[in-house]
């Protein structure tokens, strides 16, 4: 189970790493953003995150409807993808860029805290 932590952290680190050089691209009006590995690199090292974490879930038997920290880094998941595509993908203009990726940013750190801190906060 260590070797999937390990994966785990280091995919949701790549992720938000990524997410940030993209953000700064946006930002900067870079064509970088066409490249074709910068379409699909996201999506490989997303799937891993995600493959990873439901096998910690499973491996561990935690249930997000009983272990509310889970629910809220779920629920905090979507709202970093869903602001994440809007900041990145479908914000009409740069304030929107902007403004959803201020909420995908607040959102991955929620993520962060919950997940250095879930004994802390619900227990």
């Amino acid at each position: 189970m260590y070797w999937i932590k390990v994966l785990h952290i280091s995919c949701a680190s790549l992720s938000i790493a990524g997410f940030l050089l993209r953000s700064w691209w946006m930002l900067k009006d870079s064509t970088l953003l066409q490249l074709r590995l910068v379409k699909i690199l996201p999506h490989i090292v997303d799937s891993l995150l995600l493959v990873s974490g439901v096998a910690l879930a499973v491996l561990t038997q935690t249930n997000p409807l009983v272990q509310h920290w889970l629910l809220a880094k779920l629920l905090l998941l979507l709202l970093y993808i869903v602001s994440g595509s809007i900041a990145l993908k479908y914000g009409r203009n740069k304030t929107q860029r902007v403004m959803a990726m201020v909420f995908a940013l607040s959102a991955v750190s929620g993520i962060v805290f919950i997940a250095r801190n879930r004994y802390l906060i619900f227990s």
